[in-house]
């Protein structure tokens, strides 16, 4: 990039909306990050017990904590399509 006199701040990254019904699973997901199981090929899956025990920490009702576990599922799902996607 240097060579034709750019950087980094001439591509901003990209808006993205988020409805606010799904701002919290993306808040949990973004904080749960780091806490991928790995095999040989890759990324398998969030680790499940750091994932129950931030929604612990959360106090959340029965029903909301079904609800929040099954939203991660779908974005980790997504995660995990983009991560092993092929060129």
């Amino acid at each position: 990039m240097n060579a034709y006199g750019l950087t980094v701040n001439d591509f901003p990254p990209p808006e993205v909306d988020v409805w606010p019904e799904n701002w919290p699973p993306l808040q949990l997901f973004i904080r749960l990050s780091t806490q991928w199981r790995t095999g040989p090929g890759g990324p398998i899956g969030l680790d499940y017990n750091v994932l129950f025990h931030e929604m612990d920490r959360q106090k959340l009702e029965p029903d909301a904590y079904d609800d929040m576990q099954a939203q991660i599922r779908v974005i980790e799902l997504a995660a995990l399509d983009e991560l092993h996607k092929k060129d």
